[in-house]
């Protein structure tokens, strides 16, 4: 089994438990992380023996989304320079089709995958616990896509948000950008249950198991099924989304929101001006 620098894995009776694992920073999505995330699970997709998939978060996080340092470090420069330029916008495309891609893998994986969420899941890290297909979380966990205060937006998970909950909770949910608790997650189908945080691995086990049980052609056929649905309109929402994520990070809100976040003080946005 190949070794990730930024996850933890364990294999035991036909199930994978992936660890993020970056606890100090929140298990922030970086570049490495996003990728070794992507190929752990693409190689669980081609392990004939791995029926199941569990992730779970290290420390007192699931995932608090994307990590604004690195976003910091892509944002453009003063260099009017067109070669640079050009190349700052490949970099924003490839930044936005990884996290693109890691969704879409989580997505469409066809092993059933369940979500153990210990604590927050924020902006991406939302996306990534509740496109499993099904999603445990302690009381404690908080959830919310929360570009909007940093001049962002949430453009490639506002793909799936509107097929999960539909239009006009996705307005309040992205709009706001509010965080949620766990309870009113399983209220909007975000969340399939509430377990105490004692349980929580206990409970994604047991339910793995049950999911044993069954069987694995059905369970892939079935899920191949529900893809297919919603893959017709899917694949141009997703692109559509990745061209407003780069043309977000180019903006001047974004490059006050993201400092005003890393710095502690709230933003003076250039568009209010």
């Amino acid at each position: 089994m190949a070794h990730y620098p930024t996850l933890q894995i364990q294999t035991e009776a036909g199930v994978h438990t992936i660890v993020l694992n970056r606890p100090e920073k929140r298990n922030a999505l970086t570049p490495q992380l996003m990728d070794d995330l992507t190929h752990a699970l693409e190689a669980a997709a081609d392990n004939a023996r791995c029926r199941v998939v569990i992730l779970t978060g290290a420390g007192s996080a699931f995932c608090a989304g994307l990590d604004l340092e690195h976003l910091r470090a892509m944002l453009p420069g003063g260099d009017p320079n067109e070669t640079k330029a050009a190349q700052e916008l490949r970099d924003y495309q490839a930044d936005a089709g990884r996290i693109a891609n890691l969704l879409r893998t989580i997505y469409c994986l066809p092993q059933p995958t369940i979500a153990a969420v210990n604590g927050p899941a924020i902006a991406g890290g939302m996306g990534v616990a509740t496109l499993c297909d099904f999603t445990l979380a302690v009381p404690e966990a908080k959830f919310g896509y929360t570009e909007v205060r940093i001049g962002f937006i949430p453009a490639i998970v506002s793909a799936y948000l509107r097929t999960q909950v539909g239009d006009k909770r996705s307005r309040d949910l992205l709009l706001t950008g509010r965080l949620i608790d766990a309870a009113e997650a399983e209220r909007l189908g975000l969340v399939t249950r509430v377990v105490p945080e004692p349980e929580l691995m206990g409970e994604a086990r047991a339910l793995a198991e049950r999911l044993l049980r069954n069987s694995a052609a059905a369970m892939e056929a079935t899920k191949g099924l529900l893809g297919k649905f919603s893959d017709r309109y899917l694949r141009d929402d997703i692109e559509a989304a990745i061209l407003a994520s780069v043309r977000a990070r180019t903006s001047e809100d974004f490059r006050e929101g993201v400092s005003a976040f890393l710095e502690k003080r709230e933003p003076r946005w250039p568009s209010a001006q």
